[in-house]
């Protein structure tokens, strides 16, 4: 498999899309910089699930609630996170534990 193939493969399309300027087709970064970005950001969303289970039943509030929240506060001061990757996050966030997509955001 070339490197171009692979990079397709292991980051995926609705992330790459982030460094990708509407009118263009490629993206603005450079592989490495995108894998890495993928990377802090899947694990963002993978360790978030369960903070976000727990605020769901402890605050008693919807789900689209609990995602509202977790995105405020990635997108925070001092966020490690661009606010596209917030968006992302949360997205996949509601993916991983099987609730609805809040959609690409404003």
């Amino acid at each position: 498999m070339s490197e171009e193939n692979q990079f397709q493969f292991t980051v995926p399309p609705s992330f790459i899309a982030l460094f990708v300027p509407p009118g263009r087709s490629k993206p603005t970064e450079t592989r490495e910089h995108i894998a890495q970005r993928y990377e802090l950001c899947e694990d963002l969303a993978q360790m978030l699930t369960e903070q976000a289970n727990t605020k769901k039943w402890e605050l008693g509030v919807t789900e689209a609630d609990v995602l509202e929240r977790m995105e405020r506060g990635l997108r925070g001061a001092g966020s490690v996170v661009a606010e596209p990757e917030a968006r992302w996050v949360v997205r996949r966030l509601a993916e991983l534990l099987e609730w609805p997509d809040p959609g690409p955001g404003p």
